[in-house]
């Protein structure tokens, strides 16, 4: 079976398991409570929150440590609500986990604003100038897109962001970039940024938010005061350092060239199929998304599940019909039917990835001679 579901989720690496079992079993104390062994644990995470921010690029802020992306984006959003007349800003194309928060912000009576997206699948970044004003409290867009792979200009947002809203917080949801594509948090001014542990390789269940300023975060979760008190729980040790040691190995660089040339290499494979659609302009090598015209993607997707594994798009929202993603692209609701997402890991073989398109392309011609 060839895995090509890594935007999904991916393996855990010997070295995220060793590492994992190390702190479970060896070095298992509460780095809450007060004896030397705990102080240890205490201090070693402490050590794992400044490597974060080096590999973030960053110098200043803090580093929470959560339960994955889900609660990173719960807290930077849900912290940043003040009460007033505030206004909140969101690109039409955030992951469930932002887009559903907004949603029920609305419920709620807040004032929230959804930019258009272009047809490139970036954010419309001349809408986002326009509904930016002095009563924006948080602007949210994420890095790159969990379906289509298409990469926002997070230095853009941030310039038109301090421009227009200079004091507004700025969140990125930095899921599927975090450990993937080159960038340096420094170079841009980003208020939080949200990251998870099993999109590189590290454990399910830990993730982290980075804070430029605690000031301007509330907590959501209340307790007995971990994580400066803005994430109350005991510390998930053995999935912090695992995922702490796991993004200490990961060569950026080496795998973004090795994954482009995966990439390409499954595209010049579909080329035997002229009329499927890639879509997005400017896309992250590690996800594609592909439209296979006049067959349903679900069905697909099963036809090869014994061989490949492919997603529909996030796995956070997959069981659900449509894609509002697709959709604020402009791509035909008879068209979103035959989306199926590709999303490579830099530990796959060129001839895996030739396999799997191979079994793709069988696949879907099969299915199409049926509904002949």
């Amino acid at each position: 079976m060839i895995y090509l579901d890594n935007a999904a989720t991916t393996a855990m690496s010997e070295i995220a398991i060793e590492e994992y079992k190390k702190y479970a079993q060896d070095f298992f104390f509460n780095p809450s409570a007060t004896y030397i062994q705990s102080v240890e644990i205490s201090n070693i995470l402490n050590e794992g929150r400044e490597k974060l921010k080096k590999i973030l690029g960053v110098k200043k802020g803090d580093i929470i440590f959560t339960s994955g992306a889900t609660e990173s984006n719960n807290l930077a959003i849900r912290g940043s609500v003040r009460e007033g007349k505030w206004e909140y800003v969101f690109s039409a194309g955030e992951h469930p986990s932002v887009y559903n928060i907004a949603k029920e912000m609305m419920r709620e009576g807040k004032i929230v604003k959804f930019v258009p997206l272009l047809k490139s699948g970036e954010v419309d970044y001349f809408s986002l100038s326009k509904v930016l004003n002095d009563k924006t409290r948080l602007v949210s867009c994420m890095y790159v897109n969990n379906v289509t792979g298409v990469i926002n200009d997070v230095n853009k947002i941030s310039k038109i962001v301090r421009e227009k809203s200079p004091s507004a917080l700025l969140h990125v949801d930095g899921v599927q970039a975090f450990c993937k594509i080159p960038f340096n948090l420094q170079q841009t001014d980003v208020d939080l940024f949200s990251l998870s542990a099993h999109k590189f390789n590290g454990p399910k269940g830990v993730g982290a938010l980075y804070v430029k300023n605690k000031s301007g975060l509330k907590n959501i979760v209340f307790g007995g005061g971990q994580e400066y008190g803005l994430r109350s729980g005991t510390e998930n040790v053995p999935g912090i350092m695992s995922m702490v040691k796991v993004a200490e190995q990961v060569d950026i660089k080496k795998n973004y060239e090795k994954v482009f040339k995966l990439k390409d290499c499954f595209l010049q494979k579909m080329k035997v199929l002229p009329d499927v659609k890639i879509v997005g302009g400017i896309t992250s090598p590690y996800i594609l998304l592909i439209i296979f015209p006049g067959v349903n993607g679900e069905t697909l997707v099963r036809v090869i599940e014994k061989d490949v594994v492919v997603g529909r798009g996030s796995a956070c929202s997959s069981k659900k019909a449509g894609n509002y993603v697709l959709e604020n692209m402009g791509i035909p609701i008879n068209q979103l039917k035959g989306a199926i997402r590709i999303s490579f890991n830099p530990n796959l073989s060129e001839s895996e990835v030739k396999q799997a398109a191979e079994i793709i392309i069988k696949g879907y011609n099969a299915l199409l001679e049926k509904l002949k």
